[in-house]
């Protein structure tokens, strides 16, 4: 007989809800504030980085040489 996995009828509230209560339970309510805040850093480093690279990418001429 074949059996669908749980996880395929939940909605996406109850999936975010689930997702929030595993991360309580690893991380701890304590430890959450400063993880998430360590994660936001870490993604605005990212994204000024690509940003860096792209202006970078538009110095470049047509010959690949570097335009500096």
């Amino acid at each position: 007989m074949f059996y669908l996995q749980p996880a395929l009828y939940l909605n996406q509230t109850q999936s975010l809800l689930i997702l929030a209560l595993v991360a309580i339970i690893l991380f701890g309510a304590k430890r959450l504030p400063d993880s998430a805040r360590a994660l936001g850093r870490s993604l605005r480093i990212f994204k000024s980085e690509v940003k860096e690279l792209s202006k970078d990418d538009k110095k470049v001429d047509d010959d690949g040489k570097s335009a500096s």
